[in-house]
């Protein structure tokens, strides 16, 4: 059990990627908080990862919410005792589209999601970790970040922010022993797939992508959740700044 007794945090975790990460937590022993905007999947996961032998807890979050962040962190030392871990994963993005398109309520939602609910989280947690002599977070950003495509301009500076804040977040917590990392996912079978394509969901379209993907296909999110579990777990004691590309070698 390579987080027996550790508490996470997880936002996003009702589907996707975050669920992956919850699933694969759940089942490496730690205690997870299932956050998210949807109620009905996110206590689903909770329950389904309960009867399995796990321990969980559903918690409604809106991540850009600085009560709803401030509850989410709090349910984890209420049920659990502790907080050892933070997974950022809930992510959005506008449309594929001219970046000329993009609506200035998107653009704002892109923003307020992936960027400023990772700094609302940070106040939030690091409080938390400090109580317990250290922690790790965890972002879930994007290879749009570091090699960004045409037609996500603004998803792009988002994802590239989160990765700058992971680096900058890494050496001013250090000295507590806060780690923090990132995970940079190609393009993924996820909820937002047909908004990161621009297209209708189809066998051929999803060819155009892969076949950017050196090793042929998309992220799952088994490959975003075995990924997390190795910088969250304590053989990774010594990493903190890294950006880890899980992209089947895209950004080569």
């Amino acid at each position: 059990m390579r987080l027996e007794e550790k508490v996470a945090v997880i936002t996003g975790a009702a589907s996707g990627f975050g669920e992956g990460i919850a699933k694969r937590f759940a089942e490496e022993g730690a205690a997870v908080v299932v956050a998210d905007l949807n109620a009905t999947r996110g206590e689903a996961v909770a329950q389904n990862l309960s009867q399995l032998g796990g321990r969980a807890a559903f918690q409604r979050a809106d991540v850009t919410s600085r009560d709803d962040v401030e509850t989410m962190i709090q349910t984890a030392l209420d049920r659990f005792g502790r907080l050892d871990i933070l997974v950022n994963n809930a992510g959005f993005s506008h449309r594929n589209q001219p970046l000329m398109e993009v609506t200035e309520a998107d653009f704002d939602r892109t923003y307020a999601v992936n960027v400023k609910a990772i700094y609302l989280a940070t106040l939030a947690a690091v409080p938390a970790f400090r109580l317990g002599g250290g922690g790790v977070i965890i972002n879930t950003t994007s290879t749009a970040g570091l090699r960004p495509r045409p037609g996500l301009t603004w998803y792009n500076g988002s994802k590239g922010a989160a990765n700058i804040l992971t680096k900058s977040m890494a050496v001013e917590l250090a000295p507590e022993k806060i780690r923090v990392n990132a995970i940079c996912p190609v393009i993924g079978e996820t909820g937002l797939l047909e908004t990161f394509m621009g297209l209708p969901d189809t066998p051929e379209n999803r060819a155009k992508f892969t076949a950017t993907i050196p090793l042929g296909r998309m992220s799952r999110p088994l490959d975003i959740a075995n990924a997390a579990l190795y910088l969250a777990s304590d053989e990774a004691e010594f990493l903190t700044g890294v950006l880890l590309e899980v992209d089947g070698g895209r950004c080569v």
